[in-house]
């Protein structure tokens, strides 16, 4: 992925959090030469990595396959220095963009419409051996505990939001027309280096291409404190 399309990515991003009036942790708004002089009180935010994450899954077309997220809080459980138990992420889909079918080992969360467009979410249940099982899907969506056919596409609008357990395989795109989504996770502590696994194999951090200076540092790649 062109380092240019990260930091379009991110402006973009910026300016869709603006328009439905969210505001962003400082470390968010860091530049790259303000990183520099971070020291160690500032560890928490590299070693759970806290901050932006745009993703291409290693494919190379991130206008179609692709999620732009950032990580507000997150503790880690292989880590015993942090106590926190819960994670809280921000992300964005824009319309016609698509979030492989995936699902998580140990992580439950909630996903929320925070505003803009209908998310869609298609769920499986995983067969035991990384396949998908033809069995009804139970859904929990908002106080609400019900069961629909497998690969049902279960639509939020702004404001509803959806459970999704280990072992749930799901995706996400927008419903057309509707327009890009801001979309809320709160969960159990988030590991995106060892809690995914893919319906279909993808790396889950884009190999950049430097083209430009980067706008925003990625979650990957703080320096080390001095």
């Amino acid at each position: 992925m062109k380092r240019s399309e990260i930091n379009k990515s991110i402006r973009y991003m910026e300016a869709l959090i603006a328009e439905h009036g969210f505001k962003l942790p400082p470390f968010c708004n860091w530049t790259p030469e303000e990183w520099e002089d971070k020291g160690e009180e500032y560890d928490e935010i590299r070693d759970n990595m806290l901050g932006w994450d745009i993703t291409d899954y290693g494919l190379g077309n991130w206008e179609e396959l692709g999620f732009a997220l950032i990580t507000l809080r997150n503790g880690n459980q292989r880590n015993e220095k942090y106590k926190k138990v819960y994670a809280e992420k921000l992300l964005m889909l824009k319309e016609g963009q698509h979030s492989p079918m995936h699902f998580h080992w140990t992580k439950s969360e909630d996903i929320i419409n925070r505003g803009g467009g209908t998310l869609v979410i298609h769920v499986y249940n995983d067969k035991g051996d990384g396949t998908f099982d033809d069995s009804d899907v139970l859904v929990n969506s908002d106080g609400r505990s019900y069961y629909v056919k497998a690969g049902t596409g279960v639509e939020l609008k702004p404001g509803e939001s959806i459970t999704l357990w280990p072992h749930q395989y799901h995706d996400f795109d927008v419903k057309e027309g509707t327009g890009d989504v801001l979309i809320g996770e709160v969960s159990m502590c988030n590991d995106d280096t060892t809690d995914n696994r893919f319906y279909e194999e993808m790396g889950r951090f884009p190999t950049i291409e430097e083209d430009e200076p980067p706008y925003r540092l990625l979650c990957t790649e703080y320096p080390k404190a001095k």
